[in-house]
């Protein structure tokens, strides 16, 4: 193999130029295709003699190099002229894209779950198409109860089955984890629920819930309040007071509606909490014996205690916002407003 040829090809490889990218290939396929001259001395290098083979493998790796890098040089510089021609300043500074943000109903269940992963609670996740039992029948509803008109159902039209329905609370799947037998129990449910309720600036058809569900033995009202006043507290701020209100709910007995402390005016009345001082952030109860039974716990040897709030709610007091319909536009200047939130 004559030296002075590798010689040869490395002063042309240098001297290269194209003005076209069928140039450019052309020049490709004639030192480097198939029966290109490079890869013909590739084919030659077996006739090399045996102690010369070591010094022209290094030759001929060096040119077939030079030959790649050049034409990567080549399309460079084409693509520079193109963007050239077509107005295009590569030096400019690219447009600035603007970071997205997290939705703020995302913000405050994570807060949510997260103060409740502190506790001890796992968190546990259910279908949102569900069925009258799951729904109503395992949490007390009978039949006829009237507390079922309370929920304003959606219900989905189906040949075989009429019982099939769009979940109006998350308790649906405190009860699909009771079924498992699994005890103690201590969950937290979040996930979107449905009724049929006008739209408003306090009322929408689709909301997001947090329920959550605490079985074992001896669990008394006293360790329900304390696991209220704890989050409040977290979620709040660490002044925060609570009350709690007797109410109804089927499934739980005593049951009690907790507000807590207004964090806008510190409880010396404001717009926010229409002068009270105080704001609802969630409902609550001990467990009903009759729905431990309905799921195959024994009452007589488990108790428990359950709990369930509005991520919206808990968004329009901790962020001050009024109208819970903002939520669901997805107006991106009121998104922005959160882009700095953690």
């Amino acid at each position: 193999m004559n030296e002075s040829i590798i010689d040869e090809l490395s002063a042309r490889i240098k001297d290269l130029s194209a003005k076209t990218e069928q140039e450019i290939e052309d020049i490709r396929v004639k030192l480097l295709g198939k029966k290109g001259e490079i890869t013909a001395l590739f084919d030659e290098f077996r006739t090399v003699p045996a102690d010369q083979k070591r010094l022209f493998g290094q030759r001929l790796n060096i040119l077939k190099n030079e030959a790649q890098q050049r034409i990567n040089e080549l399309r460079e510089t084409l693509a520079s002229c193109d963007s050239a021609a077509s107005g295009e300043d590569l030096t400019m500074p690219g447009d600035v894209m603007q970071l997205g943000a997290r939705h703020p109903i995302s913000i405050t269940r994570e807060e949510i779950l997260s103060i409740y992963k502190k506790f001890g609670y796992s968190v546990a996740e259910g279908p949102e198409v569900e069925d009258d039992w799951h729904v109503f029948g395992a949490l007390n509803f009978p039949p006829e109860h009237p507390a079922r008109d309370m929920q304003d159902t959606f219900f989905i039209n189906n040949q075989t089955d009429n019982n099939i329905l769009l979940r109006t609370h998350t308790s649906s799947i405190q009860v699909r984890t009771m079924e498992k037998g699994q005890l103690p129990i201590r969950v937290v449910c979040p996930g979107r629920v449905f009724r049929n309720e006008a739209i408003s600036a306090r009322a929408h058809c689709i909301f997001h819930q947090v329920e959550g569900l605490y079985i074992d033995k001896n669990v008394s009202f006293a360790d329900l309040k304390q696991a209220v006043l704890l989050f409040a507290q977290e979620m709040f701020g660490a002044d925060t007071k609570i009350r709690l209100r007797p109410s109804y709910f089927p499934f739980t007995e005593p049951s009690a509606e907790v507000d807590v402390s207004c964090n806008i005016c510190k409880g010396k009345g404001c717009n926010i909490c229409k002068g009270t001082g105080w704001l609802e952030i969630m409902g609550c109860g001990m467990v009903d014996p009759n729905v431990l039974k309905a799921n195959g716990i024994d009452p007589s040897e488990y108790s428990g205690f359950a709990f369930g709030m509005g991520v919206e709610r808990i968004a329009m007091l901790k962020w001050q916002v009024k109208d819970l319909r903002n939520y669901f536009e997805n107006d991106v200047r009121f998104l922005r407003e959160f882009s700095t939130v953690i």
